[in-house]
Protein backbone atom coordinates (compact mmCIF):
# COMPACT_ATOMS: atom_id res chain seq x y z
CA UNK A 1 0.00 0.00 0.00
CA UNK A 2 1.25 3.23 -0.41
CA UNK A 3 1.21 5.83 1.83
CA UNK A 4 1.23 9.69 1.07
CA UNK A 5 2.15 12.07 3.56
CA UNK A 6 -0.13 14.77 3.92
CA UNK A 7 1.86 17.97 2.95
CA UNK A 8 3.49 15.58 -0.05
CA UNK A 9 2.44 18.11 -3.28
CA UNK A 10 -0.06 16.49 -5.60
CA UNK A 11 0.14 16.72 -9.04
CA UNK A 12 -1.86 17.43 -11.47
CA UNK A 13 -2.09 17.35 -15.58
CA UNK A 14 -3.56 19.92 -17.83
CA UNK A 15 -5.55 18.92 -20.95
CA UNK A 16 -3.96 19.25 -24.62
CA UNK A 17 -4.10 23.20 -26.22
CA UNK A 18 -2.44 24.04 -28.83
CA UNK A 19 1.01 25.11 -28.32
CA UNK A 20 1.95 28.67 -28.05
CA UNK A 21 5.40 28.51 -29.28
CA UNK A 22 5.46 25.76 -32.40
CA UNK A 23 2.57 25.73 -34.33
CA UNK A 24 0.69 22.69 -35.26
CA UNK A 25 1.90 21.33 -31.95
CA UNK A 26 0.22 20.19 -28.81
CA UNK A 27 1.12 21.65 -24.95
CA UNK A 28 0.57 19.86 -21.55
CA UNK A 29 1.82 20.46 -18.61
CA UNK A 30 1.89 19.49 -15.35
CA UNK A 31 1.69 21.58 -12.08
CA UNK A 32 1.21 21.99 -8.45
CA UNK A 33 0.50 24.42 -5.51
CA UNK A 34 2.71 26.66 -4.17
CA UNK A 35 1.03 27.26 -0.63
CA UNK A 36 1.83 27.72 2.95
CA UNK A 37 5.56 27.68 4.75
CA UNK A 38 6.86 24.90 2.52
CA UNK A 39 6.08 27.12 -0.41
CA UNK A 40 10.01 28.44 -1.12
CA UNK A 41 11.83 25.09 -0.20
CA UNK A 42 9.18 23.80 -2.81
CA UNK A 43 10.19 25.77 -5.29
CA UNK A 44 13.76 25.22 -4.49
CA UNK A 45 13.32 21.89 -5.32
CA UNK A 46 11.40 21.93 -8.45
CA UNK A 47 13.30 24.56 -9.90
CA UNK A 48 16.14 21.79 -9.95
CA UNK A 49 13.37 19.77 -12.26
CA UNK A 50 12.80 22.38 -14.49
CA UNK A 51 9.63 23.52 -12.88
CA UNK A 52 8.83 27.78 -13.49
CA UNK A 53 6.30 29.39 -11.13
CA UNK A 54 3.36 31.46 -12.19
CA UNK A 55 1.48 33.25 -9.34
CA UNK A 56 0.95 29.61 -6.48
CA UNK A 57 1.74 27.45 -9.50
CA UNK A 58 4.80 25.69 -10.44
CA UNK A 59 4.56 23.56 -13.25
CA UNK A 60 6.57 22.37 -16.55
CA UNK A 61 6.09 21.23 -19.90
CA UNK A 62 4.55 17.66 -19.96
CA UNK A 63 3.71 16.76 -23.85
CA UNK A 64 3.66 13.17 -25.19
CA UNK A 65 5.48 13.58 -28.08
CA UNK A 66 7.20 17.06 -27.60
CA UNK A 67 10.53 17.77 -26.02
CA UNK A 68 11.72 20.87 -27.30
CA UNK A 69 11.12 22.67 -23.76
CA UNK A 70 14.70 23.16 -22.22
CA UNK A 71 14.99 24.89 -18.96
CA UNK A 72 18.20 27.52 -18.98
CA UNK A 73 20.27 28.75 -16.22
CA UNK A 74 22.92 31.15 -16.75
CA UNK A 75 26.11 30.20 -14.69
CA UNK A 76 26.99 34.01 -13.64
CA UNK A 77 30.48 33.29 -11.67
CA UNK A 78 31.57 32.66 -15.02
CA UNK A 79 29.67 35.20 -17.14
CA UNK A 80 31.71 37.89 -19.19
CA UNK A 81 29.69 40.12 -21.44
CA UNK A 82 31.27 40.42 -25.16
CA UNK A 83 30.90 43.31 -27.07
CA UNK A 84 27.19 43.30 -27.88
CA UNK A 85 26.16 43.48 -24.47
CA UNK A 86 28.76 45.94 -23.58
CA UNK A 87 26.81 47.99 -26.20
CA UNK A 88 23.76 47.39 -24.66
CA UNK A 89 25.24 48.43 -21.12
CA UNK A 90 26.25 51.48 -22.79
CA UNK A 91 23.45 52.31 -24.40
CA UNK A 92 21.54 51.96 -20.80
CA UNK A 93 24.23 54.22 -18.71
CA UNK A 94 21.22 56.93 -18.07
CA UNK A 95 19.22 54.53 -16.44
CA UNK A 96 18.88 53.74 -12.53
CA UNK A 97 16.94 50.56 -10.88
CA UNK A 98 14.87 49.67 -7.73
CA UNK A 99 14.91 46.57 -6.27
CA UNK A 100 11.75 45.87 -3.93
CA UNK A 101 9.10 43.49 -2.11
CA UNK A 102 6.97 42.60 -5.29
CA UNK A 103 3.53 45.12 -5.14
CA UNK A 104 2.03 46.06 -8.04
CA UNK A 105 1.32 49.96 -9.33
CA UNK A 106 -1.13 51.48 -11.94
CA UNK A 107 2.05 52.83 -13.29
CA UNK A 108 3.28 49.48 -13.92
CA UNK A 109 0.23 48.29 -15.37
CA UNK A 110 -0.02 51.11 -17.91
CA UNK A 111 3.60 50.14 -19.05
CA UNK A 112 2.40 46.20 -19.12
CA UNK A 113 -0.64 47.08 -21.28
CA UNK A 114 1.44 49.22 -23.96
CA UNK A 115 4.00 46.26 -24.54
CA UNK A 116 1.03 43.38 -24.12
CA UNK A 117 -0.67 45.62 -27.47
CA UNK A 118 2.38 46.34 -29.22
CA UNK A 119 4.05 42.79 -28.79
CA UNK A 120 1.44 40.36 -27.51
CA UNK A 121 -1.61 41.04 -28.57
CA UNK A 122 -3.01 38.04 -29.50
CA UNK A 123 -1.30 36.29 -26.53
CA UNK A 124 -3.00 34.38 -23.42
CA UNK A 125 -1.99 37.85 -21.22
CA UNK A 126 -3.93 40.05 -24.03
CA UNK A 127 -7.09 40.01 -21.50
CA UNK A 128 -5.34 40.53 -18.86
CA UNK A 129 -6.97 43.48 -16.48
CA UNK A 130 -5.59 45.50 -13.87
CA UNK A 131 -6.81 43.02 -10.89
CA UNK A 132 -5.49 40.10 -13.43
CA UNK A 133 -2.11 41.95 -13.41
CA UNK A 134 -2.08 42.57 -9.61
CA UNK A 135 -2.11 39.01 -8.89
CA UNK A 136 0.28 38.13 -11.16
CA UNK A 137 2.82 40.25 -9.21
CA UNK A 138 1.85 39.76 -5.63
CA UNK A 139 -0.19 36.69 -5.50
CA UNK A 140 3.34 34.56 -4.36
CA UNK A 141 4.22 32.60 -1.02
CA UNK A 142 7.85 32.93 -2.16
CA UNK A 143 10.48 35.76 -1.95
CA UNK A 144 9.44 37.42 -5.16
CA UNK A 145 10.73 41.23 -6.35
CA UNK A 146 9.85 43.49 -8.70
CA UNK A 147 12.62 45.94 -10.38
CA UNK A 148 11.90 48.55 -11.68
CA UNK A 149 14.05 50.19 -14.74
CA UNK A 150 13.72 54.04 -14.57
CA UNK A 151 15.57 56.97 -16.02
CA UNK A 152 17.83 58.60 -14.14
CA UNK A 153 16.38 62.22 -13.11
CA UNK A 154 19.02 64.92 -13.43
CA UNK A 155 20.22 65.61 -9.89
CA UNK A 156 18.73 63.23 -8.24
CA UNK A 157 20.62 61.41 -5.70
CA UNK A 158 18.19 58.72 -3.80
CA UNK A 159 15.19 58.46 -2.40
CA UNK A 160 11.95 59.04 -3.42
CA UNK A 161 13.04 62.09 -5.92
CA UNK A 162 14.85 59.51 -8.16
CA UNK A 163 11.54 57.33 -8.34
CA UNK A 164 10.33 60.00 -9.87
CA UNK A 165 11.68 59.15 -13.18
CA UNK A 166 10.13 57.43 -16.57
CA UNK A 167 9.51 54.01 -15.68
CA UNK A 168 11.29 52.14 -19.13
CA UNK A 169 10.78 48.61 -17.99
CA UNK A 170 9.59 45.78 -14.96
CA UNK A 171 11.26 42.23 -13.81
CA UNK A 172 9.14 40.17 -11.67
CA UNK A 173 11.77 37.85 -9.83
CA UNK A 174 12.01 35.25 -7.88
CA UNK A 175 15.33 35.01 -5.47
CA UNK A 176 16.02 31.04 -4.31
CA UNK A 177 18.59 29.04 -2.51
CA UNK A 178 20.97 28.73 -5.36
CA UNK A 179 20.18 31.83 -8.05
CA UNK A 180 17.31 34.08 -8.56
CA UNK A 181 14.82 33.20 -11.43
CA UNK A 182 13.19 35.59 -14.18
CA UNK A 183 9.76 35.37 -14.19
CA UNK A 184 8.25 37.94 -15.90
CA UNK A 185 9.89 40.92 -17.89
CA UNK A 186 8.00 43.95 -20.06
CA UNK A 187 9.32 46.93 -21.44
CA UNK A 188 8.31 50.27 -23.10
CA UNK A 189 7.93 48.87 -26.76
CA UNK A 190 8.77 52.33 -28.27
CA UNK A 191 12.59 52.43 -27.29
CA UNK A 192 13.72 49.18 -29.57
CA UNK A 193 17.06 50.72 -29.91
CA UNK A 194 17.46 50.08 -26.25
CA UNK A 195 17.21 46.40 -26.23
CA UNK A 196 15.58 46.66 -22.71
CA UNK A 197 14.80 42.69 -22.58
CA UNK A 198 18.57 42.27 -22.78
CA UNK A 199 19.26 44.48 -20.38
CA UNK A 200 17.33 43.18 -17.82
CA UNK A 201 19.04 40.18 -18.36
CA UNK A 202 22.40 41.95 -18.32
CA UNK A 203 21.33 43.36 -14.48
CA UNK A 204 19.95 39.99 -13.18
CA UNK A 205 23.17 38.76 -14.01
CA UNK A 206 24.90 41.38 -11.93
CA UNK A 207 21.92 41.28 -9.56
CA UNK A 208 22.63 37.36 -8.88
CA UNK A 209 26.43 37.55 -8.72
CA UNK A 210 26.13 40.35 -5.61
CA UNK A 211 23.69 37.62 -4.26
CA UNK A 212 26.42 35.58 -3.92
CA UNK A 213 24.04 32.66 -5.85
CA UNK A 214 25.63 30.79 -8.78
CA UNK A 215 22.84 30.61 -11.37
CA UNK A 216 20.14 33.15 -13.00
CA UNK A 217 17.09 30.95 -14.10
CA UNK A 218 15.64 31.86 -17.79
CA UNK A 219 12.73 29.56 -18.07
CA UNK A 220 12.36 27.51 -21.40
CA UNK A 221 14.69 27.60 -24.33
CA UNK A 222 12.21 26.39 -27.51
CA UNK A 223 14.32 25.03 -30.45
CA UNK A 224 12.90 25.95 -33.21
CA UNK A 225 11.06 29.11 -31.83
CA UNK A 226 12.88 32.19 -32.94
CA UNK A 227 11.15 34.32 -30.64
CA UNK A 228 12.80 32.30 -27.28
CA UNK A 229 16.45 32.40 -29.31
CA UNK A 230 17.73 34.82 -27.63
CA UNK A 231 18.10 32.62 -24.34
CA UNK A 232 20.96 30.91 -25.50
CA UNK A 233 23.09 33.90 -26.36
CA UNK A 234 23.96 33.87 -22.54
CA UNK A 235 27.26 31.85 -21.42
CA UNK A 236 28.04 29.66 -20.02
CA UNK A 237 25.08 28.05 -19.41
CA UNK A 238 23.69 24.84 -18.72
CA UNK A 239 20.12 22.74 -19.58
CA UNK A 240 18.61 20.82 -18.58
CA UNK A 241 18.33 16.93 -20.14
CA UNK A 242 17.55 13.53 -19.56
CA UNK A 243 20.68 12.95 -17.28
CA UNK A 244 20.41 16.25 -15.59
CA UNK A 245 21.92 20.26 -15.73
CA UNK A 246 24.38 19.91 -18.61
CA UNK A 247 26.78 22.66 -19.45
CA UNK A 248 25.66 24.03 -23.11
CA UNK A 249 28.25 23.87 -25.92
CA UNK A 250 26.27 25.06 -28.81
Amino acid sequence: MTVHHPQSPQFFLTSPSPCPYLPGRAERKVFTHLTGERAPALLDLLSQGGFRRSQNIAYRPACERCRACISVRILVDEFRANKSFRRVLKRNEDLVSFEARAEPTSEQYALFRSYIDERHLTGGMSEMSVLDYAMMVEDSQVDTRIVEYRRRVPGALGGPEARQGELLAVALSDVMADGMSMVYSFFEPGASERSLGTFMILDHIERTLRKGLPFLYLGYWVEGSDKMDYKIRFRPQEHLLPKGWERYEG
